[in-house]
């Protein structure tokens, strides 16, 4: 591990070297993001901004606890999870097979929906099943130093459309301060949890680690860096959600426009902007949602594999020596799953999902979020960890807090999916 460390950049040049962070914000802010964001601003104006802006907090820590994991003990957060329990290889296991078969329609749906209000020659089944064999061929036959180049282009486009977007329409400079007070509107209670757990990813934090590690970065020394990756990404993701609330804001709260509550409600704010400002900014708003949709797409598709063949291998007893050679990227469980995500939930896309299938896969992802921060608290203060890396104070309290808030959340879901 000190031969690795002995790599770390230093100066200007770890700016260079930023990377994984960006993949895994653009990753975790999808089409579902932007509708739960846009739907506050639009229902409740500036009150929610406090969230949005917590929610990031929340998964900076718990992204950078995951990677801590893995830079400081060579190993990954999988390990971590099975040296408390065998049982924690049970529960992902059957988490993360029926959470790709229902995410994987999801996401090939929403990165459809502006591809076919671009180009409505081909109904919007086709546009799905485009962008997930896309997604598909491009994570299998490109490594990781091309997807991480695309990553970044993405979020450059996404960034630069919904930022200017936000101040086409003028943001409110006191309403902005405003939303920075602690305040919840009267109805705002779902929302307000909802924009503090979801937006930033849910699974996909836990994917930080394993980016760092195809990355190259290994051992202590890179602490550092990481944690700067880390910061600036979510700094850009948290302007991103700010953008899309000013949005909300200005454009539909202010009109008293209702966004409907799914991913086909941004294109009835395609049709806003158009009547509004023109057919240029609604197109370039549909290019950004697009961005946004396909990255997170093509993260899933990545992250989500590399975190299924650790598991595989896990299970198998035989952690995957090829997360130390970098060739992760080219195992039978890595391409396996990839062809999970992609090929068994286009059934989805032509008829209603199962609605047993639904219960699960509402249950086990409402339980990940809290099994996250509650295991990231017991492996970082233990001596699993160099001391020099288990957490301090602060990361405690953010962890401990987090975990309370998706105690919360999972009882709020299982109790929506029961009742």
């Amino acid at each position: 591990m000190k031969e690795a460390d002995e790599q770390v950049p230093a100066g200007r040049q770890k700016w260079r070297h930023l990377g994984p962070g960006i993949v895994v914000a653009a990753t975790g802010v999808g089409a579902g993001d932007l509708v739960a964001t846009l739907i506050a601003g639009s229902r409740f104006g500036y009150a929610l901004l406090w969230a949005a802006i917590l929610g990031c907090v929340v998964k900076i820590a718990l992204s950078e606890g995951s990677a801590r994991y893995h830079l400081a003990t060579g190993s990954t957060i999988l390990a971590g999870w099975r040296s408390l329990g065998t049982w924690t290889g049970y529960y992902f296991g059957v988490y993360v097979i029926v959470w790709g078969f229902i995410y994987g329609a999801t996401a090939m749906s929403a990165t459809a929906l502006p591809l076919a209000a671009l180009f409505p020659a081909l109904p919007l089944w086709a546009w799905a099943v485009i962008a997930g064999v896309g997604g598909y061929l491009f994570v299998r036959f490109n490594r990781y130093a091309i997807f991480e180049t695309v990553m970044k282009i993405m979020v450059g486009v996404m960034f630069v459309i919904m930022v200017g977007l936000a101040v086409l329409v003028t943001p409110s400079l006191p309403g902005i301060a405003s939303g920075l007070q602690f305040h919840l509107p009267e109805g705002s209670l779902f929302y307000t949890l909802g924009l503090i757990g979801g937006v930033g990813g849910t699974v996909t934090t836990a994917a930080y680690g394993y980016w760092t590690q195809v990355k190259g970065w290994r051992g202590i020394g890179w602490l550092p860096l990481m944690r700067l990756d880390n910061a600036v990404a979510y700094v850009v993701t948290g302007i991103f959600v700010i953008a899309m609330l000013i949005v909300g804001a200005e454009i539909l709260f202010a009109a008293g426009i209702a966004l409907e509550d799914s991913d086909r409600g941004l294109l009835g704010l395609s049709d806003v902007l158009a009547a509004r400002y023109g057919r240029f900014t609604a197109i370039a708003f549909l290019i950004g949602f697009a961005a946004t949709a396909m990255s997170s797409l093509l993260g899933v598709w990545h992250g989500m594999s590399l975190f299924f063949a650790d598991w595989w291998y896990q299970m198998k007893g035989a952690p995957a020596a090829s997360l130390t050679a970098g060739g992760e990227e080219q195992s039978p469980a890595f391409r396996f799953y990839l062809g999970w995500l992609t090929f068994p939930p286009m059934l989805l896309l032509f008829a209603d999902r199962p609605f047993l299938l639904v219960i699960i896969y509402g249950t086990f992802g409402a339980l990940f979020m809290p099994f996250l921060a509650v295991t990231l608290l017991l492996l970082l203060n233990s001596t699993r960890v160099p001391a020099e890396a288990r957490n301090g104070w602060l990361a405690n309290a953010v962890l401990a807090g987090s975990a309370g808030l998706f105690v919360i959340l999972t009882a709020q879901q299982v109790i929506g999916l029961t009742g």
